[in-house]
This record gives C-alpha cells, sequence and structure tokens, in this order.
C-alpha cells in the first residue's frame, strides 16, 4: 500500500512539476498534453508497481522501463494491460569493443518528458546511510548523465537513496552538461509524509487518511522520521 502510494506521488509530482513549467514557458492548454515517461529500474520492488500506475495513467501517452535485468517481461506484461500508451522495455547495451554508448539507456530516454528513477539497492541489515551512498550515487550519476544527453527538457524524480544525496549529485551532473534547470528536477520523500501522518494519527486517534504533516527536511541520517 505505501509502495502503491509513493509511486502515484512520485508521477503526480512530476506531472505537476511539468505542468508548472510548462505554463512558465507560456504553454496555455485546457487539457494536458500526452507525455512519454521513462522509468529507470522499472524491475524493482518500487519500479514494478510504479510502471503499472503508470501505464494506468492517461496521461502517459508512452512508457518506458529500463532495468539491467528483467525489464522485457516488465513491459511485456505491462503491455497487456488495456490502456492507450504503448510499452516498452530496454536493457543495458551488451558490452562490445570498441566500446560504445548505452544504447538500450538511449532508447528508454530518448524523448521523454519525465523521467523517474527509483534504480539503485535497498538499505540492508547493518548498511549505515554511507554504504548506501557508495552504492547508489554511482548508479545515479550514470542514469543522469544519460538524461543530460538523452533527454535534457525532461522533468527528472529521483527516488533512490539517500534521496538528500542523490538530487544533489544529480543536480551537478546536469550542471557539468549545461542543463540543469531546478524546476526540472526534484527529490520524491513521499515516505517521510506517509510515515509521519501515521504516527501523529497514531498518537491523536486519527483516522491517517485525514491527517497532511508537511515534513521539512527530514530524510537525513539524523532527522529521518
Amino acid at each position: 500500500m505505501i509502495i502503491n502510494r509513493l509511486a502515484t506521488r512520485a508521477v503526480s509530482t512530476a506531472f505537476r512539476q511539468r505542468a508548472a513549467v510548462q505554463s512558465t514557458a507560456g504553454f496555455h492548454s485546457t487539457t494536458t498534453a500526452d507525455a512519454k515517461v521513462a522509468v529507470l529500474g522499472a524491475a524493482g520492488g518500487i519500479g514494478q508497481p510504479l510502471s503499472l500506475l503508470c501505464k494506468l495513467s492517461p496521461e502517459v501517452d508512452e512508457l518506458s522501463c529500463y532495468d539491467i535485468v528483467g525489464t522485457p517481461g516488465v513491459a511485456a506484461d505491462l503491455s497487456h494491460i488495456p490502456t492507450k500508451s504503448s510499452t516498452t522495455g530496454s536493457l543495458p547495451s551488451p558490452v562490445a569493443w570498441p566500446p560504445k554508448h548505452n544504447g538500450g539507456l538511449e532508447e528508454a530516454l530518448t524523448g521523454a518528458d519525465v523521467v523517474v528513477i527509483p534504480a539503485g539497492v535497498p538499505r540492508k541489515p547493518g548498511m549505515t546511510r554511507d554504504d548506501l551512498f557508495n552504492t547508489n550515487a554511482s548508479i545515479v550519476q550514470t542514469l543522469v548523465e544519460g538524461c543530460a544527453k538523452f533527454c535534457p527538457d525532461a522533468i527528472i524524480a529521483i527516488i533512490s537513496n539517500p534521496v538528500n544525496s542523490t538530487v544533489p549529485i544529480a543536480a551537478e551532473v546536469l550542471k557539468k552538461h549545461g542543463v540543469y534547470n531546478p524546476k526540472k528536477l526534484v527529490g520524491v520523500t513521499t515516505l517521510d509524509v506517509c510515515r509521519a501522518n501515521t504516527f501523529v494519527a497514531n498518537s491523536q486517534g486519527w483516522d491517517p487518511k485525514d491527517v497532511d504533516v508537511t515534513v521539512i527536511g527530514g530524510h537525513a541520517g539524523i532527522t529521518i522520521l
């Protein structure tokens, strides 16, 4: 249930950000334009339900799934859902000589309006947030470099933890490539809000669905809820 809420809000956040950018740029319409959404890490525990919800969304015209394993199967299953969006699944290109760029990532990202990144490893018992950072930082760096090359105007929503560190890494990568726009890079920290709503509701005897706690910060090691 929490995973579904996280996934739904990740997509909603990205689309709201996209609409705000379009409005600022002077695009005004009574209808929401169709969009290509790329999910990087689509075969994981967050990526699969996120991809499912994207496939069900009427705002998504094309869904592109990318991961290091299993993505063609995930995409094939999603393609059976009777909604208007087309679905593709890509894997990294095989290692070759001479070295060449990752054609699978390029295919997934080219033309994307929204990119959501849940890729990375989950925190395991005994693992510190520094340990998590050492692994996930390089993953996010590689994927955002792909975004800078193949869809520099896309909205990028980062879920990969520790998100308070991976978002700044993404920002630096985009700056290096000369395509950084602070209005188009967001970190998804909905889990902190879900936890805060639950804790407050439990302490007060309220229904969590009636509680909406605003969390500022709260995702660093010493302040996380």
